[in-house]
């Protein structure tokens, strides 16, 4: 789940500040702080962007290790390996 500092760490790099309590206090001098609906804002877009990339979380769990690619590389060729890998492609589909 993405969070108040997420979007505070998104919207403001390098920024100072603290939350305590859920109660921003912004110390940074050099960069001005956002608002409410920015953070908000923010965090909503933050969530759509993890959300869309279940898929490949999904995915890289289940491929098999590098050194069990190549292995299958060299015993079934390319497209032995292609097969492999499309196995768990179709199962976690983009989008």
């Amino acid at each position: 789940m993405i969070t108040t500092v997420d979007a505070l760490q998104s919207l403001k790099p390098k920024a100072e500040w603290v939350l305590r309590g859920g109660v921003l206090e912004w110390l940074d001098s050099k960069q001005t702080e956002p608002t409410q609906s920015e953070i908000d804002a923010e965090i909503t877009r933050l969530q759509a962007v993890y959300d869309s990339q279940a898929y490949a979380r999904s995915r890289a769990v289940e491929y098999p290790t590098i050194a069990d690619q190549l292995d299958d590389i060299y015993h079934n060729g390319v497209e032995g390996w292609k097969a492999t890998i499309k196995v768990t492609k179709d199962k976690y589909p983009k989008g």
